[in-house]
């Protein structure tokens, strides 16, 4: 089928019925009477193959059909097979996500941007935790500030039926993965950090479940929304 529709892209030998054409070459172009042209692919054992059927005159060459149907068909797949193929990732959070959880998922997302894909974050409001939605939507703010380093934002979040979607895309597209040292360093600074959350914990006993969750989310929320009017 694809032979097919690339055959019916060129007109070949008769079905070239214009009263000249231009030859092209190894060695240069020259314009002909279609019917010159003609002879010179018969006694050359080639075809006349128009290809570029727009120019004035039409742009044609000498050389064997199916050899250029074949070399068209490798050039296609060469260029399909450089395109830079980017997905969308999703990752999903609860509107009470827990902090360990909420490392766990930043992790992933930030490796999906850093190998030039796409994010789609969104939380999911079962039954009457839509009365969340607020701590939702800091909770995608906080995650966008997190990420800021290898993601931007393509949109604030909105709420869509019982989800509040966050898309964010990679600042460089297909970008090499870190170092396993700088991946190494990484891992002692997130450990360092939630040793000291765990401490900060104990000391805050006695205040609400995610409410220090919920307090970060809030403060990186508005640094957030700072930068974003800062770029605007």
């Amino acid at each position: 089928m694809k032979n097919d529709k690339m055959k019916q892209q060129y007109r070949v030998n008769e079905q070239i019925r214009v009263r000249e054409v231009r030859i092209v070459g190894e060695d240069g172009s020259t314009v002909v009477p279609t019917r010159q042209a003609l002879d010179m692919a018969r006694d050359q054992g080639v075809d006349l193959v128009e290809i570029s059927p727009n120019a004035n005159p039409p742009v044609c060459r000498l050389i064997d059909y199916s050899k250029f149907l074949y070399q068209q068909k490798k050039r296609q797949k060469e260029m399909k097979a450089k395109q830079v193929k980017v997905e969308v990732k999703e990752i999903r959070f609860g509107p009470q996500t827990d902090e360990h959880d909420y490392q766990f998922k930043l992790k992933h997302a930030k490796e999906f941007l850093e190998d030039g894909n796409k994010v789609r974050a969104y939380v999911f409001f079962r039954g009457r935790s839509i009365l969340f939605k607020e701590q939702g939507e800091v909770l995608l703010l906080r995650f966008a500030n997190d990420l800021e380093e290898v993601g931007k934002v393509e949109g604030m979040p909105s709420l869509e039926g019982k989800k509040m979607f966050l898309y964010l895309a990679p600042k460089k597209a297909g970008a090499a993965k870190k170092s396993q040292q700088a991946r190494d360093r990484e891992a002692a600074e997130a450990e360092a950090k939630e040793a000291a959350r765990q401490e900060s914990a104990v000391v805050d006993a006695d205040t609400p479940a995610n409410g220090g969750l919920l307090a970060n989310a809030k403060i990186s929320a508005d640094a957030l929304k700072k930068l974003t009017e800062k770029e605007e």
